[in-house]
């Protein structure tokens, strides 16, 4: 059996991922990133998913992007809670170079010469670190820059979703028998990975069940607001 490293956030996206990797028979080794995000709670939902899904191991390492910040996640910039147009703030530079760098960097010691990632270009925030240019470039770079891949161990970085609606990825997470409630995705979820159903990735996600036909099982701060005519929790409004 191969062994693959998988980025696994905690979020929607790489969990999906993880249950596609161990679908297709990969030994998963997971790896969260720690880089000083305001919502540190989709590591703890990391850890979780890490356990649902399999993972032989699960692997934390820190970064300290908070010290370069340039980003509402990193730095003491409000996030937006409207649709932005452009690259947002919520975009963290060079987030996923750094976190695929370390990735190929534990591939290489594991003997693995497979690397899984969640990102996304069609339900997506337009960041240009979710392309298919970039990951192109990067598996590139990988086979270029270690010592695997110029012996001829050839290094592949797996996008699996690149091409998947929001729906389509809850339909393909149901499928495998993702639990999406132990998953956080909010940009600013509180420390218990309440998320406030007003930010960017909220809405992409409770879109993508809608669209999907699924029932969402995030779970929303509560507050005194009305969805849907009654007081209920904080979430986005799907029209």
């Amino acid at each position: 059996m191969k062994k693959a490293v998988v980025l696994l956030s905690g979020g929607m996206d790489s969990s999906v991922v993880l249950a596609m990797a161990r679908e297709q028979g990969f030994v998963c080794h997971a790896l969260s990133v720690g880089y000083g995000q305001r919502h540190t709670s989709e590591l703890a939902a990391a850890e979780r998913v890490a356990k649902m899904l399999g993972a032989v191991e699960h692997k934390l390492v820190s970064v300290d992007l908070r010290s370069i910040g340039g980003s509402a996640l990193t730095a003491d910039l409000a996030v937006p809670e409207t649709p932005q147009s452009g690259i947002p703030i919520t975009y963290v530079p060079a987030r996923n170079t750094i976190m695929l760098s370390i990735a190929l960097g534990w591939a290489e010691v594991l003997g693995a010469q497979d690397i899984f990632c969640g990102v996304n270009a069609v339900d997506y925030s337009g960041y240009p670190d979710c392309r298919p240019a970039f990951v192109a470039a990067f598996e590139a770079l990988a086979n270029l820059a270690t010592k695997s891949g110029v012996e001829g161990n050839h290094l592949r970085i797996h996008a699996p979703l690149m091409a998947m609606s929001k729906a389509r990825i809850a339909q393909e997470g149901a499928r495998l028998g993702v639990d999406f409630s132990l998953t956080v995705s909010c940009y600013q979820a509180d420390a218990h990975g309440l998320a406030c159903g007003r930010c960017e990735a909220c809405r992409l996600r409770a879109a993508g069940f809608h669209a999907a036909g699924m029932e969402d099982p995030t779970h929303y701060v509560v507050a005194h607001g009305s969805f849907d005519g009654v007081v209920a929790q904080t979430r986005p409004r799907i029209d």
